[in-house]
């Protein structure tokens, strides 16, 4: 086996949709924080070269104005929407940046090319540092997923889900899933953020991502049957160890903030996710530019669970 490569440089938060138009989109927080840069290509392996586009830029000043974080594209309902996170500035107020969610979209074909509209804030009925929102649909509903604070609950984040009145509007109660509460999840920052879902046979999957952004940010998992009530949190499963950590023999450190696609051959699940190839950051590791995007192949297991293998190899 081979140590795998960085398929995209300094692109953290990695986020790939293929699109029934057979191409592949491609977003990711950029090192200066300061916009959504989107690029497509035909294959995941040409997404490395294929021209880059800033779709929006933040404005200067106001509420969404700095630290533009972890974009995701989706298509809704009829429209690509990227999904994103922006604050107003880089103060920490209560031990936290003041992050809130926001969406831009866009109606045309072709969306690397096409206009975009920005749609203001997601909602969550919680007015806290919230980010990494992801969506996904199942059984006609649309659901929003996402990672925020809630006040009396120890740490930065906790995984919360609500289903979608639209696109950019969530509907009822936030329902939490998850908080951090393992050893591994609480390295450094206690944290749950990064949600991602992948669906295989009858169970709907979610990653997420745990601990400080350095060496010790590893990857999570839950689970829920197909058929069962996602909005009971009791319906989903948690597994107590992380399902991909640093592999620091092959010098791969932090894996996490992952998303999924699938291959050319339309079958293969692919698992996307960013992580350094060095430990020795000098500051804030979110100031440290080098978190690059990876992508492996996804094994299942006979009982039909994700096998995530080794952050360093494609096996």
């Amino acid at each position: 086996m081979t140590v795998l490569k960085p398929l995209i440089e300094q692109r953290a938060d990695p986020h790939i949709y293929k699109h029934t138009d057979g191409y592949y989109y491609f977003t990711a927080s950029v090192p200066a924080y300061d916009g959504i840069e989107l690029r497509r290509a035909k294959t995941i392996s040409e997404l490395a070269t294929a021209e880059t586009v800033m779709v929006w830029h933040k404005p200067e000043t106001g509420p969404y104005s700095d630290l533009i974080w972890a974009p995701e594209i989706h298509f809704n309902q009829g429209a690509w929407y990227v999904y994103f996170a922006a604050a107003p500035s880089r103060e920490i107020k209560y031990d936290l940046f003041q992050h809130r969610m926001y969406a831009i979209s866009c109606k045309d074909d072709n969306p690397v090319a096409g206009e975009w509209t920005f749609e203001g804030k997601i909602d969550t009925g919680i007015d806290t540092f919230c980010l990494d929102a992801t969506t996904f649909s199942h059984n006609g509903v649309l659901y929003y997923v996402w990672a925020q604070k809630e006040v009396g609950i120890r740490g930065n984040s906790n995984l919360y889900i609500a289903p979608m009145k639209t696109p950019t509007e969530i509907e009822g109660e936030p329902i939490r899933l998850s908080i951090p509460e393992y050893d591994w999840e609480i390295i450094g920052f206690w944290v749950n953020e990064g949600p991602s879902i992948v669906k295989h046979g009858n169970k709907i999957f979610m990653t997420y991502s745990a601990s400080a952004t350095d060496e010790n940010y590893a990857m999570g998992l839950l689970w829920a049957d197909q058929d069962a009530d996602l909005l009971d949190p009791t319906s989903w499963s948690k597994s107590q160890q992380p399902v991909l950590r640093s592999s620091p023999e092959n010098k791969i450190f932090g894996p996490g903030h992952n998303s999924f696609t699938k291959a050319e051959d339309g079958e293969t699940d692919l698992l996307v996710y960013h992580a350094r190839t060095y430990t020795e950051i000098e500051g804030d590791p979110l100031w440290d530019p080098n978190r690059h995007t990876f992508v492996k192949k996804l094994k299942w297991d006979e009982q039909g669970m994700p096998v995530f293998g080794d952050a360093a190899f494609d096996d």
